[in-house]
Formats: C-alpha cells, sequence, structure tokens
C-alpha cells in the first residue's frame, strides 16, 4: 500500500463544500490498497487511515463528491477493491510546506555518496507535520545537504526510508539519490533488513522469548493511538519477536526484532501482552502498574520517569545490503544516556531490595 499524504488530512475535512462544475481539482490524499485487502466500505476504510478525521466527516467528503476510486467519485458505501486507487479531491490546493534547512546537530555515524545512517535523539520530529513544520530531522539533514547540488530536502524520491516516533532514540537510514531509496525502500517493503530495538517495559516477563503477531490499525476511540485487532479485515498484519535481556524487579528488559514496521508496532504489541513500554505516556505507560505500594518506592518510580522522560525504546541495530555495491552493511548504537541511567537506577534500586 502506498500512501501519499498521511498527515494532516483531518484540517483539510473541516470545512468541506460540494464539488460543482468541473474544473481544477486537487489530490490531498492517496492510497493504493493492498492486494490482500477484503472488501470494504471506503468510509471505513478511509477512517482507520486518516488519523483525527471522523467517519461523519468522510461520508460528508463523499457525499460532496471529494471521495474518488480509481479517478471517479464514490457513495460512502462503495466497497474498495484490491489495487484500487483511492483519492481525496478538493477544489483548493493543499497547503504544502517547503522543507527549510536549518542548522541542527545531527549525529551521523556513517555516510557516503549514496547514504547516510544518523542516529536520531530522543525528542526530535523525524519528519515536518502538523504542530512540527521546522526543527525536524528533516530540516538537520537538508541543511547538511544544502551543498550536494542532487539532493533537494523538497523531493519525496530522497531522503528518509524509514521513520521512528519523536520520542524513539536511535538509527535511520537516508537516501540521498531516488535509485538508493528504491533500492532501499524494496528492502524494508520484501523484509529483508535487520531491526532490532531494546525496550524496558513493565512487568516480568515469563517466557525468555516470544512473537508477537496482531494486525495494527487506529484505535477507534482515540485516534492518537494505535491498537491490535483479532479481526483481519481490519489493519495491517505485525510480527514483533522479542527476546528477554534482563529482568530488573518489577520491569524487564527487552529485545525487540521488527518483521514488519507499523506505526507504534512495539509500543502496541508489548501493550497487548500486558507489557507496556515504561514511562510511554501515549499508552499508560506513565503511571506506575507495577511493585509496591509504599511511598519511597513511589518517589522512586517518579525519580526513574524524570531520568528518562520518554519511552524506554531505542533502535539500536540496523542492517541491509548497500543500494549500490551490494555490501552488507550493519550499525549499532549504544543506550542513549537517559535509558541507561535508568537501567542503572532499576538495578541499583533492586540490588538493595528484598523483594521476595
Amino acid at each position: 500500500m502506498i500512501e501519499e499524504y498521511p498527515d494532516d488530512i483531518e484540517n483539510d475535512l473541516d470545512d468541506i463544500e460540494p464539488v460543482g462544475e468541473p474544473g481544477a481539482l486537487y489530490e490531498h490524499f492517496r492510497v493504493v490498497v493492498d492486494k490482500g485487502q477484503a472488501m470494504m466500505r471506503v468510509d471505513k476504510y478511509l477512517f482507520e487511515r486518516i488519523v483525527n478525521a471522523s467517519r461523519n466527516r468522510i461520508q460528508k467528503a463523499s457525499e460532496a463528491g471529494c471521495v474518488m476510486a480509481n479517478g471517479k467519485p464514490v457513495r460512502s458505501s462503495y466497497k474498495v477493491k484490491p489495487s484500487d486507487v483511492i483519492t481525496l479531491m478538493m477544489d483548493r490546493p493543499r497547503y504544502e510546506h517547503e522543507v527549510i534547512p536549518e542548522d541542527i546537530p545531527i549525529d551521523i555515524i556513517y555516510e557516503d555518496d549514496a547514504l547516510m545512517i544518523i542516529n536520531k535523539p530522543p525528542g526530535l520530529v523525524v519528519h515536518p507535520g502538523h504542530g512540527n513544520y521546522s526543527g525536524t530531522l528533516v530540516n538537520a539533514i537538508a541543511w547538511h545537504l544544502k551543498d550536494d547540488r542532487d539532493y533537494d530536502a523538497n523531493d519525496p524520491h530522497v531522503g528518509l526510508v524509514h521513520r521512528i516516533d519523536k520520542d524513539t532514540s536511535g538509527l535511520l537510514v537516508v537516501a540521498k539519490t531516488p535509485d538508493s531509496k528504491t533500492a532501499l525502500g524494496l528492502q524494508f517493503c520484501r523484509k529483508t533488513t535487520r531491526r532490532r530495538y531494546q525496550a524496558l517495559v513493565w512487568g516480568i516477563m515469563d517466557e525468555d522469548r516470544g512473537t508477537v503477531a496482531g494486525n495494527i490499525a487506529r484505535h477507534p476511540k482515540d485516534r492518537m493511538q494505535m491498537a491490535v485487532f483479532a479481526d483481519p479485515e481490519i489493519g495491517k498484519p505485525a510480527v514483533t519477536h522479542y527476546n528477554v535481556i534482563e529482568r530488573i524487579g518489577y520491569v524487564t528488559l527487552v529485545e525487540c526484532i521488527l518483521e514488519t514496521g507499523r506505526t507504534h508496532q512495539i509500543r502496541v504489541h508489548m501493550k497487548s501482552i500486558g507489557h507496556i513500554l515504561f514511562n510511554d505516556e501515549r499508552y499508560g505507560g506513565h503511571e506506575i502498574l507495577k511493585g509496591t505500594p509504599f511511598s519511597k518506592y513511589k518517589q522512586f518510580v517518579n525519580n526513574c520517569f524524570d531520568t528518562c522522560p520518554r519511552q524506554a525504546l531505542h533502535a539500536m541495530t540496523l542492517g541491509f545490503k548497500h543500494p549500490v555495491t551490494g555490501e552488507e552493511m550493519d550499525f549499532t548504537s549504544p543506550l542513549p544516556k537517559d535509558m541507561a541511567s535508568l537501567i542503572d537506577k532499576w538495578r541499583n534500586y533492586i540490588s538493595n531490595r528484598d523483594l521476595t
């Protein structure tokens, strides 16, 4: 499936007018339906893919002639089919945001003519979007490559090949040429890349290793969250493998190996098996979920929250074939200071406690 405009579309749906006489129409959203997609009403299909857009607003857009399948307006009851091209068309241009180079320090651990590997710090937004039109990693990359005549920060055929969340730290690959982005993108699509994360989760995992498999889609009640669905017609298939690294009292340090790369995949998969990421505010990990009722323990956990004020998740390793040479490349990023300090705090606390 290809989504060209996944961000900020909810703003476009606020003031919909019916499409009148044929004239200039502008594409605000496009998606090519997966080949394995079961037939589904187009309003439900779009509701699962557009952040913060209610189904009612999508239905109004359809009534106004703005929702199209393969270039023709369709009603809300239209059933999407595999390979359909679904678009949202309006009589005004989509507000675009030019990527402006900004002198933001970035940690580049490898670079050649085809690509570069960046170690992203926590707290840095990856891509411009609603509420974050500057100060992003993309702006920083544009500054770093501003003297490269072949690199256009506003060309979607170059740049970031994948993303991680704002408050997740770790490794990302940037394609400096269109051919590199195509080749790297295919590796991600074909699941031949190697990605391992480390996460600190609430609770003690009983099994040393395991696999979480479940379709992921937007939460039906909280559109800022993702959720796991048993219904194969909802969402996208997602698979996460995990290995326990260390059990530390009331938390567990785990390695997560991605077979797929869905939005919030590790965060929502870990929640689905009862192990929410430590200090993951969006999914409830910023509450004290395990431990004792004693005030000293509560104070300790709150100090831990201050030490690592974000979800404890780090993209530690990244591997792929070089898009030009074909060489196997593997990169590793050590735990950032906040996560390393957090884990040390738990070790020190537990070593001085009798948990029996």
